[in-house]
C-alpha cells in the first residue's frame, strides 16, 4: 500500500517520523501507566483510611489523588499530541486502515471521557461528599482508566496481526472492526500492558516513600506509602512474566521473524538452545550464554520443536536484531530482578510481618520504580521495533505509511521542545507536593534504620 502521494518519504524524514513517534509514545506510556495503576491504588488506600479510621491511610489517599490529577492533566496533553502525530505523521496508515481502527480509538476517547468526569468530581468532592459516597465516585475512574488502556492497546494488538477487513484491488473492504479489535494478539497485549501500568505505578510510588525512609522519615504513613504500592506491584510480578512467556510463545506461531530477532537466531532447527546477551553480528548470536534446548523448550514443550529463523525471512523483511534481541534481554533481567525483590520482602514478612532490617532492601526499592519503567519502555522496544518494517504486518510498510512531505525534523525539533517543558513542569509540581511534610505517629520498627 501506498500513501496518498506521488513522491515517497526521504530516508531522513522516515528516520524524523519514526523518532518524533517513539519519544511521544515513550513519554506518554509512563503516565498511562499511572492513569492505569493509581486510581486503583488511591482508591484502595481511601478505603482502607474510611474502614479502619486509619489517619495515615487517609492522608496518603488525598496525597494521592492530588498526583493523580496532575499526572492526568499531562498526560491529556501528551495523549493529545499523539493523536494529531497519528494522523500527521501516518496519513498512509490512517488513510488506508482509518475505517478498521476506528472502533477501539472511538472507545478509548468515551473512556477518557469518563475517567476525567469522575476524576474531577472526585478531586472536588473530597470533603463535600459523605465519605462513602465519595469512595464510590473514584471506581469509575479505576475502570476507565483500565479500559483505555485495553482499547488503545488492541489498535497496536492489530497492527501486528491484522483481522477485520478483505482487500479487494489494494482496497479495504468488509470491514469487521469487532474481529479486528478483538483479534489474536489483543487478550496478550492488553493483559501485559496493564500488569506493567500497577508494575510501574506500584514500583513508582513506593521508591519514592524508601527515597524518604532513606532519610529518616520512618513514620506509619511512609511505612504504608512503600508497602501498599510495593505489595500489589510484587503480587502482580510473576504473572506478568507468565503472560509474556505466553506472549513470546504466540510470536512462534503468528510473528516468527519478531520471535527470531528477539533471540537472534539465524538458522531454523529444532533442539534450539536459548541465549542469554550477546550481540548478533556478521548473521550470528556471538558472545551469549546459551541454554541447550531451551528455546525450543519454552516454544513447544519439547526438544525437539522447531523454531524459525531469520533465514526464513527476506534480508529486506527483517527487522534490526540487536535493537530488539538487547530490549528483551533487559526487560527480562529486570523483570526477574523485580521478582526477587518481591520474594525477598514476601520471605521477611512471613518470618517477622516487618520490612526487611538492611538499608539495601530502600536502596534497592528505590531503584525498582526507574527498573520498572526501563523494562516498560524497552518492553515496547521489543514490540515496535520487532515489528518493522511493517507498520501493519505483512500489509503495509512503516515507509508506505509516512507522510512524504519534507521537513519532518521541524516538527520533532518542536515536539522535544514541548516534551521537554512538560517533563521539567511536571517534576517540579510532584516535587511540590512530596515536599510537603506529613506528620504521622512515630513507629518503634523505624529505629532499626539509623540516620
Amino acid at each position: 500500500m501506498g500513501v496518498l502521494a506521488a513522491d515517497a518519504a526521504t530516508p531522513a524524514d522516515l528516520v524524523a517520523a519514526r523518532t518524533q513517534m517513539g519519544v511521544s509514545l515513550g513519554w506518554h506510556i509512563i503516565l498511562a501507566c499511572f492513569g492505569v495503576g493509581m486510581p486503583a491504588l488511591t482508591v484502595f488506600a481511601h478505603w482502607r483510611g474510611i474502614r479502619t479510621g486509619d489517619e495515615a491511610y487517609q492522608r496518603i489517599a488525598h496525597r494521592w489523588a492530588k498526583a493523580m490529577g496532575v499526572l492526568f492533566a499531562v498526560g491529556a496533553v501528551s495523549g493529545t499530541i499523539l493523536s494529531f502525530e497519528m494522523g500527521l505523521l501516518w496519513p498512509g496508515l490512517m488513510a488506508t486502515y482509518g475505517q478498521v481502527l476506528g472502533l477501539p480509538f472511538a472507545l478509548e476517547g468515551f473512556a477518557f471521557f469518563v475517567e476525567a468526569i469522575f476524576l474531577g468530581i472526585y478531586l472536588y468532592a473530597w470533603d463535600r461528599l459523605p465519605p462513602r459516597v465519595h469512595l464510590l465516585t473514584g471506581l469509575p475512574v479505576c475502570i476507565a482508566g483500565i479500559a483505555s488502556a485495553f482499547f488503545v492497546v488492541s489498535a497496536n494488538a492489530w497492527m501486528n496481526q491484522p483481522r477485520g477487513f478483505d482487500l479487494a484491488d489494494g482496497k479495504v473492504t468488509g470491514v469487521r472492526p469487532w474481529a479486528a479489535m478483538f483479534n489474536p494478539a489483543t487478550p496478550w497485549q492488553t493483559v501485559h500492558m496493564i500488569l506493567a501500568a500497577f508494575m510501574v505505578a506500584g514500583f513508582g510510588i513506593a521508591a519514592v516513600y524508601a527515597a524518604g525512609m532513606l532519610r529518616g522519615r520512618r513514620d506509619r504513613y511512609h511505612r504504608i506509602g512503600l508497602l501498599l504500592p510495593f505489595t500489589v506491584a510484587a503480587v502482580v510480578t510473576p504473572f506478568q512474566i507468565a503472560v509474556g512467556d505466553g506472549l513470546a510463545r504466540l510470536l512462534a506461531d503468528r510473528q516468527p521473524a519478531k520471535l527470531a530477532a528477539i533471540e537472534g537466531l539465524n538458522e531454523t532447527g529444532s533442539h534450539v538452545p536459548l541465549s542469554v546477551g550477546g550481540l548478533y553480528l556478521d548473521g550470528e548470536m556471538r558472545y551469549a550464554l546459551r541454554i541447550p534446548d531451551a528455546l525450543s523448550l519454552l516454544v513447544g514443550y519439547r526438544p525437539g520443536t522447531v523454531v524459525q529463523g531469520l533465514d526464513r525471512v527476506p534480508v529486506a523483511d527483517r527487522p534490526p536484531v540487536n535493537a530488539v534481541h538487547l530490549s528483551f534481554q533487559l526487560m527480562v533481567a529486570i523483570g526477574f530482578a523485580l521478582l526477587l525483590l518481591g520474594c525477598w520482602l514476601a520471605v521477611v514478612w512471613w518470618r517477622r510481618r516487618d520490612l526487611p532490617r538492611t538499608r539495601w532492601f530502600l536502596w534497592l526499592t528505590v531503584l525498582s520504580g526507574p527498573a520498572a519503567v526501563l523494562a516498560l519502555e524497552t518492553g515496547w522496544i521489543t514490540t515496535e521495533v520487532g515489528r518493522q518494517p511493517w507498520i501493519v504486518w505483512q500489509h503495509q510498510r512503516t515507509a508506505d505509511a509516512v507522510n512524504p512531505a519534507p521537513g519532518l525534523w521541524a516538527g520533532l525539533i518542536v515536539v522535544l521542545a514541548v516534551y521537554v517543558v512538560l517533563t521539567v513542569a511536571t517534576v517540579y509540581v510532584l516535587l511540590r507536593l512530596r515536599g510537603r511534610r506529613v506528620s504521622a505517629p512515630q513507629e518503634g520498627w523505624g529505629q532499626e534504620y539509623p540516620p
